[in-house]
């Protein structure tokens, strides 16, 4: 465990005006609330917020910072306040442990909102200062480095959650060595074949490749060294990830892939990285269309860097990269090299600088307009993941989009104004179609028109979430307006045939109240666009206000109850309609159609979310299905399972086999087993010695199938069972 000397030791190495007696405190407040508890490793807690603060120093952070990896776990595990922390450590210090400290005291839907709000609160705080990110960054590293010891689930969770949002943080910060070490170990986890196999390929031929790093490291600084350069020259074999996902991408082994070393080099100045690359160039045939300039052309995080892949040595494919000793540091450090910490500073960063993490804003953006908490995390991991392409305005200002991005999204990002009347775009002086993928260097010219307006088929073509949330607002707008007229005259109508009055009921507060009251809307307008949408049927209120009578036993009317039961429509299903809910519970609506998605086909059993569509009722998805992620969620409903339903519902499965006689019939022995009767099969073998199988059968819930799952996995021959 790092020791307070050696944690002061690292501060002073790049700050000797750090407050240490602020260190020493923090240390000493952080041990002392942690005494008594252990990690799972059985290490001492303290040991995680020590090493984090250590991991701090490599960033080369500021003293609060470093206090705030010290006490970033003490109010999330401790007795503890942000109240005690600021008034022992002052507002800086507090304010960065608040915000990465996790939402525990508030219920959830699901794990997925918890996880969208908890990023959510983070991303507020990163807005007024970005040391929040860093510190959480610095956190989840230390946390990856010992994951060995949760549980395999969670494992697999939190490595999907660091692959799929922390490492591109990482890399979008600039923070090359924190984004491949964090790829690597979530690698590990997610992949733990993959990951074992590739260690060991990469461990074997460690030796060699060492060789062959040192000669190749010589003959370059040897010849630069002739042409009066001064040099540092470093190889080094790519990350475990990186080499894996080449593999993916080529469709090959690790004995095929090819540039899996790189080579660095750092020169004094900008001419002599140009300089070098010409030297370079004359020894060794460079691979066409592979250099990239981003001296002249920054990353939006701020790389900088000379890139060409030449033919080497043995004819190997090498990588090298070009850049000045300051860029380097950029680098390594990413946007924490140009943070400009002082003691007391609020965490700011220069404008010009700030200027080039338009990403940052754009999180911001999505936190602010993208309410629901899955939409937002889905939007957030997919414009972090995705490679960019840079094209120009007009005037020759550079704009950086994800590939596969549409002169759409271009519009898009002029001004929300521009993209709703988007009719048209010129590319290098060329008309071309919408639908059109943008290529790096492309010129783009945005043509509109007033009368233009965004459509659905736009979702298609657009690859930034801004777009996509600008259109979906657009449409949800237009969508409201459209069902709010529909559903007022709907009632009008309805109310109409009954001798009833809407202006009257509108204008009479306390009638108003007990509709708006029992159909769970917060206003007039909101009942008739709930209407206008099919969420609350018109029959509905127009019996709530009033009840038909009905004829009891002895042929006498009488009323009907006061109330339904509300969340339980399967009665009311049947009785409305002459149908079935199948097994559905669902607050607040009445007179409704129940129908399941054949996208994911839900069980008994799963999380589940409901859609209301037009004249369809509400279909039901598992809350993880992507189509359910496309729906529009303002008419997302949470609905839950009627334990007292007994249902079967059909279910896909693929078991991959050794193609090798009896396999099919014990794997036909195990269903017959659990009574369960295939409705469907197919089986296709292919030339490597696997058989891919499908079945579909009938299931009565989620307890049942992983009951089969189990089974089918302890058949000699089955080499993986998965629910599609």
């Amino acid at each position: 465990m790092l020791t307070l000397t050696e944690l002061v030791d690292r501060v002073r190495t790049y700050q000797p005006a750090a407050d240490v007696d602020l260190i020493a405190r923090a240390y000493a407040y952080s041990a002392e609330a942690h005494k008594g508890q252990t990690r799972k490793s059985g290490d001492p807690y303290f040991s995680h917020p020590a090493s984090v603060a250590a991991i701090i120093t490599e960033l080369k952070l500021d003293t609060a910072s470093v206090c705030a990896g010290l006490l970033h776990d003490v109010v999330e595990d401790t007795l503890a306040t942000t109240t005690d922390i600021e008034h022992s450590f002052g507002q800086e210090v507090a304010f960065l442990v608040d915000g990465v400290t996790k939402l525990s005291k508030i219920n959830f839907a699901s794990k997925e909102d918890r996880q969208a709000e908890n990023f959510r609160k983070m991303l507020v705080a990163m807005a007024r200062d970005i040391r929040v990110l860093l510190v959480k960054l610095c956190d989840r590293l230390d946390n990856m480095r010992t994951l060995e010891f949760m549980k395999p689930e969670a494992q697999d969770r939190i490595a999907r959650e660091t692959m799929e949002i922390y490492a591109p943080l990482a890399n979008r910060l600039g923070i090359a060595r924190f984004k491949s070490e964090l790829e690597d170990l979530s690698f590990r986890y997610i992949e733990p074949e993959a990951w074992a196999d590739l260690s060991q390929k990469v461990k074997t031929t460690a030796k060699e490749r060492d060789k062959y790093i040192h000669e190749v490291s010589k003959v370059l600084s040897a010849k630069l060294a002739e042409q009066g350069f001064a040099v540092d020259v470093t190889g080094r074999a790519k990350h475990l990830y990186s080499i894996w996902r080449k593999m993916q991408v080529q469709q090959c082994d690790f004995d095929q892939v090819y540039d899996v070393i790189a080579f660095r080099v750092l020169v004094e100045s900008v001419a002599d990285c140009y300089a070098t690359l010409g030297v370079i160039h004359s020894q060794w045939t460079p691979v066409p269309g592979r250099f990239k300039d981003y001296v002249a052309l920054p990353k939006p995080n701020m790389y900088q860097s000379l890139h060409t892949t030449v033919i080497g040595p043995g004819r190997e494919r090498i990588e090298i990269q070009i850049r000045t000793h300051e860029m380097h540091r950029v680098a390594e450090q990413g946007i924490a090299a140009h943070w400009k910490y002082k003691e007391n500073n609020s965490g700011g960063i220069d404008p010009k600088d700030a200027a080039r993490f338009g990403w940052l804003r754009q999180l911001m953006e999505f936190q602010k307009e993208l309410k629901d908490p899955a939409e937002f995390l889905e939007s957030v991991k997919v414009d972090l993941f995705q490679d960019e392409v840079y094209v120009f305005t007009p005037k020759g200002d550079v704009r950086v989009f994800p590939r596969g991005s549409t002169p759409i999204d271009f519009a898009y990002a002029i001004h929300t104004k521009v993209g709703e009347h988007c009719s048209g775009a010129r590319v290098n002086g060329a008309i071309v179609p919408l639908r059109s993928k943008l290529r790096n260097g492309d010129v783009v010219e945005v043509m509109t028109n007033p009368s233009q307006h965004p459509s659905k088929d736009w979702l298609d073509y657009v690859s930034t979430s801004r777009a996509r949330s600008k259109i979906r607002n657009y449409l949800r707008t237009e969508q409201r307006e459209k069902s709010l007229k529909l559903g007022r005259e709907l009632l009008e109508k309805e109310m109409h045939q009954r001798s009833m009055s809407l202006s009257r009921l509108t204008k009479t507060e306390a009638e108003l109240r007990k509709v708006m009251e029992r159909f769970g809307v917060a206003s007039a307008d909101e009942l008739f666009i709930a209407v206008g949408y099919g969420k609350v049927s018109v029959r509905a209120v127009c019996e709530f206000l009033a009840p038909t009578p009905k004829e009891n036993e002895k042929g006498s009317p009488t009323a009907p109850p006061e109330s339904i039961k509300e969340g339980r429509i399967e009665s009311l299903v049947r009785k409305v309609t002459g149908r079935d809910s199948h097994g559905i519970l669902l607050n607040g609506i009445d007179d409704v159609l129940v129908r399941y998605t054949k996208c994911c086909n839900p069980l008994p059993g799963d999380e589940i979310v409901g859609f209301i569509t037009r004249g369809r009722g509400i279909t039901v998805h598992r809350r993880n299905c992507a189509k359910a992620f496309d729906t529009d969620p303002e008419r997302r409903v949470e609905i839950s399972w009627d334990s007292r339903a007994k249902i079967n519902r059909p279910v896909q499965i693929k078991v991959m086999t050794a193609n090798r006689p009896g396999i099919l019939a014990t794997v036909g022995h195990t269903f017959h087993e659990q009574g369960i009767n295939i409705s469907e099969a197919t089986c296709r073998a292919g030339d490597d010695g696997r058989a891919m199988n499908t079945f579909t059968f009938l299931c009565s819930d989620l307890a049942q199938l992983k009951s089969v799952i189990r089974r089918l996995q302890r058949i000699p021959g089955v080499m993986a069972v998965e629910r599609t």
